[in-house]
């Protein structure tokens, strides 16, 4: 991995920001010189059109590309100051002109964030060792069901090289044994190539293949749903008064627009769990109208669908708190998931 692979790992670039910052676009993308330790060196920094990085270091006084600067052995004493000093110019690059993101490849992140727009599901990354490794979750009762990770490509087909994200999901058997005779399918990288398949994301499969896949693996962590009077799904989903005020628009209307989440549709009942200052459950709401086209977009979220749910009872916050959802095996509250069958028999004996 380069210098500059490193630097600009999980992140993406701003295009807008590069020539305010002092770059010059040519035909090959934008370039920025920079003199660095008292101008005895120098940076070229190039940065194509889909956001690559390549820079060249030279010694002003020779103008001969600085070699050791490449070399990790020699990266230490003179030259290994050199390097950090080039490596400051990267990241001061980075923090002007790239936006941090969860995964390294294009097509991770898009898929990580229709993940989170179909599910309400973020990654975590619980390897310390491997950071871009990042599992999605149902909250319901934790079962993986994705599983992306930047790996060499040599890991999954020993005639490849080359840094690539892919994604593990589960499904049946006898699936997986034709999708392994298609292109961008591999045996399962690290986890039981019986249940478990790798889908290569390089862009070989297109966002649609790859999402269909992961809602069939998703539906392998859905146990019994859980009803409200017949066969209306019951959900629980969390409310963050620090973005919007719920409490004071449900004040002013018995029916909001609310975010699509998940796979919501219209019947479906939604306890509200409202966050801090309340931190309970303080409404029992119905989906009216589901997957109404929208735009907006601020530093905290998009939407691109809403839906729209009525206000059926509001509940006092001292009946349901953070601290009496573990009585019902509810330890947070992240995003949309399957409410509890007790908890909805429980809420539904009390008076709203």
């Amino acid at each position: 991995m380069t210098i500059e692979d490193k630097i600009f790992k999980c992140s993406t670039v701003n295009l807008k920001a590069l020539i305010p910052y002092g770059f010059k676009q040519n035909k090959n993308g934008y370039v920025i010189e920079k003199t660095f330790m008292n101008d005895s060196f120098k940076a070229i920094v190039t940065i194509d059109q889909t956001g690559l990085v390549n820079g060249v270091v030279y010694d002003v006084d020779s103008d001969d590309v600085y070699m050791p600067l490449r070399v990790e052995e020699m990266a230490v004493g003179f030259a290994g100051l050199v390097r950090s000093a080039y490596e400051a110019v990267l990241e001061d690059i980075k923090t002007h002109c790239f936006v941090a993101c969860q995964f390294v490849g294009a097509q991770a992140n898009r898929i990580a964030e229709l993940i989170k727009q179909h599910y309400g599901d973020e990654p975590d990354f619980p390897w310390e060792k491997s950071e871009d490794y990042g599992v999605f979750r149902n909250p319901t009762n934790e079962k993986w069901y994705a599983l992306i990770m930047n790996i060499d490509k040599s890991k999954i087909d020993k005639k490849l090289s080359g840094a690539v994200d892919v994604v593990n999901i589960k499904l049946d058997e006898n699936e997986i044994r034709l999708l392994l005779k298609e292109k961008g399918f591999y045996p399962a990288y690290h986890m039981n190539k019986k249940s478990w398949i790798t889908l290569i994301l390089d862009e070989t499969l297109n966002d649609d293949t790859v999402m269909a896949l992961i809602d069939k693996s998703h539906a392998f962590t859905i146990g019994k749903r859980a009803k409200y009077k017949g066969n209306k799904q019951a959900w629980l989903i969390p409310a963050n008064p620090k973005f919007f005020d719920i409490v004071g628009a449900f004040k002013k209307e018995n029916e909001i627009i609310w975010k699509q989440s998940a796979k919501l549709k219209v019947g479906d009942i939604v306890y509200m769990y409202v966050g801090v200052p309340y931190s309970a459950v303080l409404y029992q709401c119905e989906v009216t109208e589901a997957d109404i086209p929208y735009s907006y977009q601020d530093k905290n979220l998009t939407i691109s669908k809403v839906m729209r749910i009525k206000k059926l009872k509001e509940y006092d916050k001292n009946l349901m708190p953070f601290q009496k959802l573990a009585e019902f095996d509810v330890r947070a509250v992240r995003g949309p998931r399957d409410c509890p069958q007790e908890l909805v028999q429980w809420l539904e004996r009390q008076k709203g």
